[in-house]
């Protein structure tokens, strides 16, 4: 009997981490945590999905938080309702703009170029200095002028 109370008790405490982890001051960055994940038009599974996204890794800017739920925008400006377990606080960003995006080994136009993303490219975010940010796609990382990444910077 213990046994299962103590089960039930550190089950309840790892399925509502990640969404505590999503509680704080808005507006913050966060990524899609799942494959596919629902965009709502409302903040609960009873209204409709508005949207699905199948890219985990998506960043997204939380505007908004509502018991379990978070309005959030993606890169195209889309905004909806995600419930906040499918959010993770890592940082991702998506390459923007036209044309490839130089990956350097510096934050400068004259490093060595490492790697070219294109535009829609989905990678974790580094530190950002400079006008630079440090990009990681699949284990390739380089620099990347912050200017082009959605997800770097303030939210």
């Amino acid at each position: 009997m213990l046994s299962r109370l103590l089960f039930s008790l550190l089950a309840a405490i790892l399925l509502t981490a990640p969404a505590a982890a999503q509680d704080r001051e808005v507006p913050y960055w966060a990524s899609l945590r799942a494959d596919e994940v629902n965009m709502r038009v409302g903040p609960s599974a009873d209204y409709p999905i508005d949207w699905v996204y199948k890219r985990q890794g998506l960043p997204v800017k939380v505007v908004r938080v509502m018991q379990g739920w978070r309005l959030v925008q993606d890169p195209d400006g889309t905004q909806g309702w995600i419930v906040a377990r499918l959010l993770n606080p890592q940082r991702t960003a998506i390459v923007t703009g036209e044309g490839l995006a130089a990956m350097r080994a510096e934050p400068a136009d004259t490093a060595k170029l490492m790697w070219n993303a294109e535009p829609g490219v989905v990678g974790k975010l580094g530190n950002c200095e400079d006008g630079w940010c440090l990009f990681d796609v699949s284990g390739r990382e380089g620099w990347i002028e912050q200017d082009r990444l959605w997800g770097a910077g303030e939210p």
